[in-house]
């Protein structure tokens, strides 16, 4: 008699695109689907999505995942064990509790509509853009979920009639779709993960609760709120209507917490994903690090209601692929995403274009939400080749910056100041885009056989509330490093200091331009 088939399975809600993916006992994919869905701009700086399309889309993908794996043999509906999640963080939404419908669509991590009550609360708090660091980490900034929730409560009157009501719950993605997982309006679970929490501003990195004086300060009622578990512990089952039931939901972390488990970073070791946007996390251990260089201090994660917490040191860049989909989309100057490579392969050197994708301002380090876009140093001899070649290194210089500002933190705090940069996403297929990284790093660049370690890192984590997996087996990353492909510097360190200090000089010209006449 053959042995049972054990099998986890993960939600991977992105920017752009759900998907599901069925791993093996071995963490082996053996069944995927994704679907892209609709991103809506009703004004320059906004950024919005259907959260019912999502739903959809993440019920589309859960049922085509799992046709493909049977299709190949898999015995997936006796052999699912559990259910990780992992979501795009920071996102908001509002929706009726009785109805369950939203009461205005998700907005998303990037959209800097709140640039106005940023600037309100900056001037009202003693502490100005920091008021609220010590208690959650975060600079109060238009990219936390606070600062959008805020927006909804004064500007959408649906949201503040439910609210007055009771009728109203706020959640990031990871809270939306749990509560529909297990039940909506029939019972379902309203909760969110550690990592979520932590790019609230509202949650206290010491306590992991809500923080009450935050909430008074901001005038948000803790009712609306979902109640915060761990990354790894059971928190639900799956209901009717979906195309698995019954199955425990046992893991849960925002996309980049779960690419630091699935890259297995232990303190000291930091990962880049590379996706929409791009962001770099060192483990910092059970250390809360508050940075002085413009990062921010966040969760790592939880591996459990009892586990200990891990925290990091976070450098977010809002803008890296997505300036891709911009050339792509907005210019027609390549046709897919993948286009790019031959395309900046044209030509050996940008030809002194910069460009700086501050679309809606810029994130780490910098924190300037006055920033726009800029392409400087053109000539006659630029071409679109150049102008795609810049597009590549502007990911890179900004992972550059973010790099700088830790090593920075960890001279200052006696620690060793050299990590091998671990990177992930789907922008890593890129092998030009890796090149340009290591070159303008000075430094190597590790890229895993597997770079979809997002999903990995939710799959690791509901396995291990379930005992699919043990704690050690996750972060025996001994067997991985074999099949990793490493990319070495091969620029001269003078022309490396050199398109630095340009870079540098670009990115001052983006200030001050968001007032800039339409």
């Amino acid at each position: 008699m053959s042995k049972e088939e054990i099998f986890i399975g993960a939600i991977d809600q992105g920017t752009t695109s759900s998907r599901f993916i069925i791993y093996d006992q071995k963490a082996r994919p053996i069944g995927s689907h994704q679907v892209e869905f609709t991103q809506f701009y009703p004004e320059a700086g906004w950024v919005e999505h259907d959260a019912v399309e999502i739903l959809e889309s993440v019920k589309v993908c859960m049922a085509k995942a799992l046709d493909k794996a049977t299709a190949d043999g898999h015995n997936v509906d006796s052999g699912l064990k559990a259910i990780g999640l992992t979501n795009q963080r920071e996102t908001t939404l509002i929706w009726s509790k009785s109805t369950g419908s939203p009461l205005y669509n998700a907005i998303v991590w990037m959209d800097a509509r709140t640039s106005s009550v940023c600037r309100k609360l900056e001037k009202e708090l003693s502490g100005g853009r920091t008021h609220f660091v010590e208690t959650c980490g975060l600079p109060i900034s238009t990219y936390f979920s606070a600062m959008k929730l805020i927006w909804l409560m004064e500007n959408v009157d649906p949201v503040k009639q439910a609210i007055k009501s009771g009728d109203a719950m706020f959640g990031t993605m990871d809270t939306w779709l749990i509560w529909n997982l297990t039940g909506g309006v029939n019972g379902g679970l309203h909760v969110t993960d550690v990592s979520n929490a932590s790019r609230t501003m509202l949650m206290n990195l010491k306590t992991l609760d809500w923080d009450k004086h935050t909430l008074e300060t901001l005038g948000i009622p803790a009712e609306i709120l979902p109640k915060i578990v761990s990354n790894s512990e059971v928190i639900g089952k799956i209901g009717k209507g979906w195309p698995i039931t019954g199955i425990p939901i046992s893991g849960c972390l925002g996309d980049q917490h779960a690419a630091m488990l699935g890259q297995a970073c232990r303190k000291g070791e930091a990962k880049s994903t590379y996706g929409t946007g791009a962001f770099i996390l060192l483990n910092t251990g059970e250390e809360i690090v508050q940075s002085k260089h413009g990062l921010l201090s966040t969760l790592a994660y939880k591996l459990g209601p009892e586990a200990p917490t891990n925290y990091a040191l976070e450098g977010s860049i809002a803008i890296a692929g997505a300036a891709v989909q911009w050339l792509r989309d907005s210019l027609g100057i390549i046709t897919t995403a993948n286009d790019i490579e031959g395309l900046a392969s044209q030509v050996d050197s940008t030809g002194g274009v910069y460009f700086v994708p501050a679309f809606n301002g810029l994130f780490a380090p910098w924190w300037r939400d006055d920033a726009r876009g800029i392409v400087i140093g053109i000539t006659r001899f630029t071409s679109k080749a150049h102008i795609a070649r810049a597009v590549l290194e502007s990911m890179c210089f900004q992972v550059n910056d973010v790099l700088d500002s830790m090593q920075k933190d960890a001279m200052e705090k006696g620690q060793k100041t050299h990590f091998v940069l671990r990177v992930d996403g789907g922008a890593t297929v890129n092998n030009l885009l890796m090149q340009i990284q290591a070159d303008l790093l000075g430094s190597p660049v590790v890229r895993p056989a597997d770079i979809e370690t997002t999903a990995l890192g939710a799959a690791y984590a509901a396995g291990l509330a379930v005992g699919v997996w043990k704690e050690e087996e996750i972060f025996a990353s001994g067997e991985k490093a074999k099949t990793s492909t490493r990319f070495k510097p091969a620029l001269e360190e003078q022309l490396r200091k050199r398109k630095a200090e340009s870079w540098c000089r670009a990115v001052e010209r983006t200030f001050d331009l968001a007032d800039l006449s339409l």
